[in-house]
């Protein structure tokens, strides 16, 4: 097994700085099938980071045998994850909303950055784009899919949201790959600026299960236990919004099972201390977008919840 750090991109920047976006590769059975793990398109998304980390452990330690190539991305936007930034300083545009959008004026500078990108990504047998969460709501480790590519790839988390918009939005890295017939799925986990250990746990092994599925790793030698992914196809989507302006304290815990009309929280006024509304569940459902940061306006989201198709939740 052949492990080699290299640039994809280098790019020239004021002040004799450089900007550089590296791949890990690692690499055997030359002809074998090629997957690529991208993280860091924001650079207040954190999580990805211990995926990459734990990835590249999992493959030096044996815990699967490398049938074909693993090309690990940890940082698309480094200038952004230097600066705790989510977009590209100085030009603090949005790197997802970047690509394929030519080289004129000012995102002559992206150009360069996005065509490597895409460049070194074409052609993989499969592209997994890693994101956390914003500041703001904390997600349990879900991929978000578009049909098309639902049926051909089987990533195992703890919930598989078919969800178009995440995919097929022009102009992200995910739209971009697809359109050029390379599988890309989408991943979000955990909260802006912090790491989730036990996501990213789950998020390896799930990787490391659809790598196999797709021939690039031997079997899984930890024998780790997998999870049967929700399927948003086969229940219904509930968004809950805040009814006022004030704190949010939520009453119940991320990624736990509530009944319908089940306190979610409650919206506080930090000038009273008065409770001036209550948050319930709208259906027996599953909690997996919670509310992280307090500070609520009113029509703020402060949950998704998913509602199985058949049978409910149990108690």
């Amino acid at each position: 097994m052949k492990q080699v750090v290299e640039s994809v991109v280098e790019l020239s920047l004021p002040v004799a700085e450089r900007l550089i976006v590296q791949r890990t590769r690692f690499a055997d059975h030359a002809g074998g099938p090629r997957i690529a793990v991208v993280t860091g398109t924001h650079g207040d998304e954190l999580e990805g980071q211990l995926v990459c980390a734990w990835l590249g452990d999992a493959i030096r330690s044996g815990r699967w045998e490398l049938r074909g190539t693993l090309d690990v991305y940890p940082a698309l936007n480094p200038l952004g994850i230097d600066a705790i930034s989510r977009n590209v300083p100085p030009l603090d545009i949005d790197l997802n909303r970047a690509f394929d959008l030519g080289q004129t004026g000012q995102l002559s500078f992206l150009g360069p950055l996005t065509d490597g990108i895409l460049e070194s990504l074409m052609g993989a047998d499969a592209v997994v784009d890693v994101h956390a969460s914003n500041i703001f709501l904390r997600e349990i480790p879900q991929v978000r899919i578009s049909k098309a590519n639902a049926a051909s790839l089987k990533p195992l988390v703890d919930f598989l949201w078919i969800h178009e918009a995440a995919t097929v939005l022009e102009n992200t890295l995910s739209y971009s790959l697809n359109s050029r017939a390379t599988p890309t799925l989408v991943v979000e986990m955990g909260v802006g600026m912090r790491i989730t250990p036990e996501y990213a746990r789950d998020l390896v092994t799930g990787i490391g299960v659809l790598a196999t599925y797709l021939g690039a790793f031997g079997p899984d030698r930890m024998s780790q236990p997998l999870k049967s992914p929700l399927d948003s196809e086969e229940g219904k989507i509930h968004h809950v919004n805040s009814p006022a302006a004030g704190l949010f304290l939520p009453a119940v815990d991320h990624s736990r099972k509530i009944r319908a009309g089940q306190r979610l929280g409650g919206i506080l006024s930090p000038q009273t201390g008065m409770e001036l509304a209550e948050v319930v569940s709208p259906a027996d459902a599953i909690i997996f977008t919670l509310r992280e940061y307090p500070v609520v306006m009113e029509g703020s989201l402060l949950a998704r919840l998913f509602e199985p198709a058949r049978g409910g939740v149990a108690p």
